[in-house]
């Protein structure tokens, strides 16, 4: 069947990959010698050859040959699998091959490498187009006449190889010698040999009708076609078929005539007539072709790869479609999908052991491995539930009563504090929620709550929890600073899991001087502007000699805007008017913050959580032009020491002997008192900020001395 598939192929061979293993010996040539014999002489000793029995020294190797090209010779140690197979000779040395040549369809034996599936889903994955090769048929492959050449060329040596070093620089020669047109004169030989194999099944077909009218049975004439042709009598199986077909009352050897057999032709009104059928159905086959359109499988063969370069390979198998990642993508322009505010619930033990990472530990040579007793978490847990965006933590609610979360709870305690803590930061920006397929998420009393508080829901794919940052992220990274803590309460492990917010940063030493911090500041004529500072005890609060005369009408002043770092700072920015995201962008960050962290080595952007600084429009500047951003905490200036320089610079104007009158005389003493300010100041403010997150951490969020 499979050479009669073929039997019209010609040109069809030239793109064809033919390859195989063979073994070469020490000391003997392995079988390659091939005599001449009539039949019957199999046992005149004469054509016998030695074979040694043992295990024999000698060579693996594995090479392809085409038309045109072969592939370099590979040496195969040791006993090939299907894993060697492929990193050892398919990966390094036949996908580069395949990509010198022109549409190649592969070739290979069913040797158990070969048919492997791991083998097979690498073609697949690789887009490799494979020849389904017949069993049993080494006399179809052009490349094992290659290694009769090469064994030959071994044999007439005058001094034989005695070493494997030696057999294998001969192995090369021998290989690379061979002519190339010997090689195509073998695969302009297929035809013949597909057409052989075709008339010698009419052959064995005449045979079993002369067994099957001498009467003979079914095992009788299986056993008589062995013990004359071996290896090449056909199958057990054929015999049967044709004994069948004899007993209907079949005379004829040769295949059914199909009438109307279509004709080998290749016309422009042919490869249209293909190209339609794949277009309607991109599964038919070259039978369905071959029926609808009544031409041969070799001209659909032409049309299809010739004419319309078409291949037909197998789909890979995913777990999921990715429409949702897709969907999202599109919708928030690649960068907005990053505004989502992301919610999610997660356990927290009184105890919970280091995990197996954690317990890594450095073992010199000769030391046995460590162990370690697997511990267990504890009994006593609480459950809260997380909510984090890009600006950084949101708010964690705990479920101080009942063990599972309902539509009540997370519709009355849970999500109102959440939104009221987004309405702070922007009170007019549009809250997006993405959350998992939990009961109480997918309430009905919770969808009406979220309709009414105008928060869009973002929907969730099932199964999918590395889509949610919480679970891939921000959970493993803050409860692995919390493992082998023993707290006394679920209560406490939940205050431990808060805080540990603020010491992700608490660790941080020389990561502060990478940091670019920013702000704007006011500065009035006639007026301090609240910048003097003053020392007094606590309950002095009411004392007239603290008080600051504070003006309520509109002040003549300017709105400056500046950024820090160490050892560097911007120049002083002037602002006119009131300040929104679009001039922020057009007229500070574009002119004057881009140039100016060009200057420094991998920067990081600090501001706060101004409405113009976390607009849309602005996080879409800074992630278009690959600004990285310090998610920054909400109402913490004693955080931020460029505060401190805003004083400097407040308590210089009140020591001036003459103070400035106007604008302009305002303008030019802010910036000498900026240009004036001691570098060495400022990095003494940057090399502060340890200190000030460690005093955050055990103030608890409250405010600090700073």
């Amino acid at each position: 069947m499979w050479c009669r598939q073929r039997s019209l192929w010609d040109q069809e061979w030239n793109s064809i990959v033919f390859s195989d293993e063979s073994r070469f010996c020490l000391g003997m040539h392995d079988g390659r010698a091939r005599v001449r014999r009539r039949r019957g002489e199999r046992r005149n000793p004469q054509f016998f050859v030695e074979r040694h029995v043992h295990h024999t020294v000698g060579v693996m190797v594995w090479g392809a040959i085409a038309y045109g090209s072969k592939s370099p010779l590979i040496f195969i140690r040791g006993n090939m699998n299907a894993q060697r197979y492929i990193h050892e000779v398919l990966e390094p040395h036949l996908l580069p091959y395949l990509d010198t040549l022109a549409d190649p369809t592969f070739q290979q034996d069913n040797a158990r490498p070969h048919a492997a599936r791991v083998t097979i889903d690498f073609f697949q994955h690789n887009d490799v187009t494979l020849l389904p090769w017949p069993p049993r048929s080494p006399d179809l492959s052009p490349i094992e006449h290659v290694w009769d050449m090469m064994g030959r060329r071994l044999l007439n040596l005058q001094r034989p190889p005695q070493t494997l070093g030696a057999l294998r620089e001969e192995l090369v020669v021998a290989w690379n010698e061979i002519l190339q047109e010997d090689i195509d004169h073998l695969i302009r030989s297929m035809p013949r040999r597909v057409g052989e194999c075709v008339a010698h099944q009419e052959h064995f077909r005449a045979i079993i009708y002369y067994n099957f009218q001498r009467q003979l049975s079914q095992q009788e004439c299986l056993a008589e076609l062995l013990s004359v042709f071996g290896n090449e009598a056909p199958h057990q199986s054929t015999i049967s078929r044709w004994y069948g077909e004899f007993k209907r009352g079949r005379v004829s050897l040769s295949d059914d005539s199909r009438v109307g057999a279509p004709k080998p032709v290749v016309t422009q009104e042919n490869v249209d007539a293909v190209r339609k059928l794949i277009i309607e159905d991109r599964h038919v086959t070259y039978r369905e072709i071959e029926a609808s359109l009544k031409i041969s499988k070799t001209s659909i063969q032409k049309n299809l790869h010739e004419e319309l370069g078409v291949r037909k390979l197998v789909s890979r198998w995913i777990p999921h479609l990715v429409n949702w990642c897709q969907k999202t993508l599109d919708r928030f322009n690649f960068v907005n999908v990053y505004s989502i505010v992301n919610g999610d619930k997660s356990w927290i033990y009184c105890y919970e052991p280091e995990n197996k990472r954690q317990s890594a530990v450095w073992v010199f040579q000769g030391e046995e491995k460590p162990t370690k007793v697997i511990r267990s978490r504890s009994v006593s847990k609480k459950v809260v539930t997380t909510f984090v965006s890009k600006a950084g933590h949101i708010a964690t609610i705990p479920l101080n009563v009942q063990r599972t979360d309902t539509a009540d709870w997370y519709t009355t305690i849970c999500l109102p504090k959440v939104i009221t803590e987004l309405r702070k930061i922007n009170p007019q920006r549009r809250i997006i929620l993405r959350q998992d397929n939990a009961s109480s998420h997918t309430a009905q009393k919770t969808r009406q709550y979220l309709t009414e508080e105008n928060v869009e829901l973002l929907h969730h794919p099932p199964y999918s929890p590395d889509l949610s940052p919480n679970d891939f992220f921000t959970f493993p990274k803050i409860k692995n600073r919390l493992r082998v803590q023993r707290f006394q309460s679920p209560e406490e492990g939940v205050d431990a899991f808060k805080n540990a917010w603020c010491r992700q940063r608490s660790l941080w030493d020389q990561e502060w001087n990478s940091i670019v911090f920013s702000d704007e500041s006011r500065f009035c004529l006639g007026m301090h502007d609240g910048r003097a500072r003053v020392r007094r005890r606590r309950g002095e609060r009411r004392n007239p000699q603290f008080f600051v005369e504070r003006h309520v009408c509109h002040t003549v002043g300017l709105m400056v805007w500046g950024a820090i770092a160490h050892g560097s700072r911007s120049p002083l920015i002037f602002i006119r008017g009131n300040m929104n995201a679009q001039r922020y962008i057009h007229e500070v960050l574009e002119p004057h913050l881009l140039p100016y962290l060009d200057t420094l080595a991998d920067p990081t952007f600090q501001q706060d959580n101004a409405r113009p600084h976390v607009a849309r429009v602005t996080i879409d500047f800074f992630q278009h032009n690959d600004v990285t951003l310090l998610p920054w905490p909400p109402r913490s200036p004693d955080l931020s020491p460029i505060e401190h320089v805003w004083d400097m610079m407040g308590r210089r104007l009140l020591n001036l002997q003459r103070p400035p009158q106007t604008l302009e005389a305002l303008r030019e003493e802010l910036v000498v008192a900026w240009n004036e300010i001691p570098q060495e100041d400022i990095d003494h403010l940057i090399r502060s900020m340890p200190r000030r997150v460690g005093e955050c951490v055990a103030h608890q969020g409250a405010s600090t001395h700073y």
